[in-house]
């Protein structure tokens, strides 16, 4: 088999065993949507951690963050306000902007829901030997540089 084809073959089993990652990870926050019962959309979860790890953000900003569209983030953001997870205070480098910043309350659901999914994550990795583990953290971590960095269109966010 030609090094093409082989890369091919190997990036077509990549995205089968990505796209069962993805539905476990889906069916978990599902499951995990359902114990909470807070009425918080599971998107708007990432959005408060991105605050929480980061730092206030304008809503611009967030949405580049997270590779979303303004309106969406914007419609979530409100969301959090409402439930007390998010406020909006003035930019101090621009008064007529706002930022978003995480509550106290906030950080404490993040830092819940962080140490909920820790848990699980290391039930399911419990019997992998400690340099498995930092190995699949190691090449998740470049995988997902390297997803982000890539732009099959030639368009930069």
């Amino acid at each position: 088999m030609a090094d093409q084809e082989q890369d091919l073959a190997v990036a077509e089993e990549l995205g089968y065993q990505l796209v069962r990652l993805l539905t476990m990870v889906g069916r978990a926050k599902a499951q995990f949507s359902q114990a909470t019962g807070d009425g918080i959309e599971r998107a708007a979860y990432a959005l408060l951690a991105h605050l929480v790890r980061e730092g206030p953000k304008r809503i611009t900003a967030l949405a580049d963050a997270v590779h979303s569209d303004t309106s969406t983030v914007s419609r979530q953001t409100s969301a959090l306000v409402a439930h007390g997870l998010v406020e909006r205070t003035a930019d101090p480098e621009d008064g007529r902007a706002c930022l978003l910043v995480a509550t106290d309350a906030g950080r404490g659901t993040f830092d819940r829901a962080r140490a909920e999914r820790t848990k699980h994550i290391a039930a399911v990795l419990a019997d992998w030997p400690v340099s498995e583990r930092r190995t699949l953290v190691m090449l998740l971590d470049r995988l997902n540089t390297d997803f982000e960095n890539y732009h099959p269109l030639g368009e930069v966010r």
